[in-house]
């Protein structure tokens, strides 16, 4: 009886992670898309993280709040790339796409990826937030 009880107890719990990890899929995650960027772009997850935060750092100073937040949820660990970027600039702000640029560079990137950044992480909030989430973000990028 033990073991049957031990049986039954195990597969539950391999049901309920199983249940678990095709719920993560289903929404996405961020591990998409910094994959897509570092195969498609040939950089490292760490550059494709900064980038992406470098990205949100922009939106974050040309959006108001609310429109922001409706970006920052369609990607899943937004305040932790947020925060790398920012932790780079020591401060400063990225308002423009000149700041973009150097900030790319400060995570070892020419000037020209934030123009192959742009499409990927673009769609990618499209996919995810909708398409008010991604017509705010390429405006920003443009």
């Amino acid at each position: 009886m033990n073991r049957n009880m031990v049986f039954v107890v195990l597969l539950f719990v391999g049901g309920v992670l199983s249940a678990c990890s095709s719920m993560g899929s289903m929404k996405g995650s961020s591990s998409d898309l910094i994959s897509a960027l570092t195969k498609q772009l040939a950089v490292t997850n760490a550059q494709a993280e900064g980038g992406t935060g470098s990205i949100l750092a922009l939106a974050q100073q040309k959006l108001a709040a609310g429109d922001f937040d409706l970006i920052a949820k369609a990607i899943p660990g937004s305040d932790k790339y947020l925060g790398m970027a920012k932790q780079l600039l020591g401060g400063a702000k990225i308002t423009d796409k000149a700041g973009l640029q150097s900030a790319f560079s400060m995570f070892g990137m020419s000037s020209d990826m934030v123009g192959k950044f742009a499409p990927i992480v673009t769609d990618y909030v499209g996919k995810a937030g909708g398409d008010r989430a991604k017509n705010l973000l390429a405006g920003v990028l443009k």
